[in-house]
């Protein structure tokens, strides 16, 4: 199953963000003016000569000494109408800073009020690889090779799901990291939701 990585609306980006040399000279034809902002053609070429660079997101609540008591988890529809379990990720922008796209994302995916902890300086507790060939790592996307920074972010706030989530369902690490829930994870983000449990010391 593909790794879930909706790109933005390009009317969404800022006027000012400033061209990579895959997007090529000028706006999308048709499309946004923006010049950072890639065609579905550019986009499959990029796919298909480049790693992709991503962002992913265990959301977290945490108790007053700051140990993980719930992980959020996103239930989503796929283009197919399938529904299937994921977490907050999303495409690096060009010239955007990795905090500034997994702030995005998280707000993006939980909404304007999760109120997310992200820390200045943002350190992965892993980096996952996703093949369009299955077996080479955990990981899988069938339309690309991606490279993704990995972390898990504390949420204060209450989230309301936006785009295609439908809801976010928070579960003890201990439901979070059962073979039942890893089976209905896209891409096997099981596997990432596990290593981000042992990260914090919250996997038993």
């Amino acid at each position: 199953m593909a790794v879930r990585t909706p790109d933005p609306d390009p009317d969404d980006l800022p006027e000012d963000d400033i061209s990579s040399d895959l997007s090529g000279l000028g706006g999308v034809p048709g499309g946004s003016a923006n010049p950072a902002w890639l065609s579905e053609v550019e986009l499959a070429e990029s796919r298909r000569r480049l790693p992709m660079l991503y962002v992913e997101a265990v959301p977290v609540r945490t108790d007053g000494t700051g140990q993980v008591t719930e992980v959020g988890v996103l239930l989503r529809s796929t283009s197919v109408g399938e529904l299937t379990r994921t977490i907050v990720s999303g495409r690096v922008r060009h010239g955007e800073t990795v905090r500034d796209a997994l702030y995005r994302h998280l707000e993006n995916d939980l909404g304007p009020m999760a109120f997310p902890q992200v820390p200045p300086q943002p350190t992965p507790f892993t980096v996952a690889e996703y093949f369009p060939i299955p077996g080479i790592t955990p990981f899988h996307d069938d339309r690309q090779h991606a490279v993704s920074l990995a972390y898990v972010v504390p949420v204060t706030g209450t989230c309301e799901p936006r785009q295609d989530a439908l809801e976010v369902t928070w579960m003890t690490p201990d439901e979070a990291a059962t073979d039942e829930l890893s089976a209905e994870m896209e891409g096997g983000r099981g596997t990432l939701i596990r290593q981000a449990l042992a990260s914090v010391g919250a996997l038993r």
